[in-house]
């Protein structure tokens, strides 16, 4: 019964962390047609705009990704079933 109880608040809490992946998506949407417009309104600054928004989007990235390898790790290296 506890493996099972376990089991199943894993898989809500990958779940959860699933739905941390749509805040770097709308960020990183966001910022991309920012710069899109800066640029459109300034195209000499070009390359500052562009560097700049791939370092931010990189940055908005990570925080997708941990939570794609904490919703990995509750699924199928979970190490809350050792402690049973």
């Amino acid at each position: 019964m506890e493996k099972a109880i376990v089991l199943g608040c894993s898989a809500i809490g990958a779940g959860l962390a699933m739905i941390a992946g749509l805040g770097p998506g709308i960020g990183e949407g966001y910022a991309v047609g920012k710069t899109i417009e800066a640029i459109a309104r300034q195209p000499e600054a070009q390359g500052d705009c562009t560097r700049t928004m791939f370092i931010g989007v990189a940055m908005s990235e990570s925080t997708g990704i941990y939570s794609l390898i904490i919703a990995i790790v509750l699924l199928f290296a979970n190490p809350l079933i050792g402690k049973l």
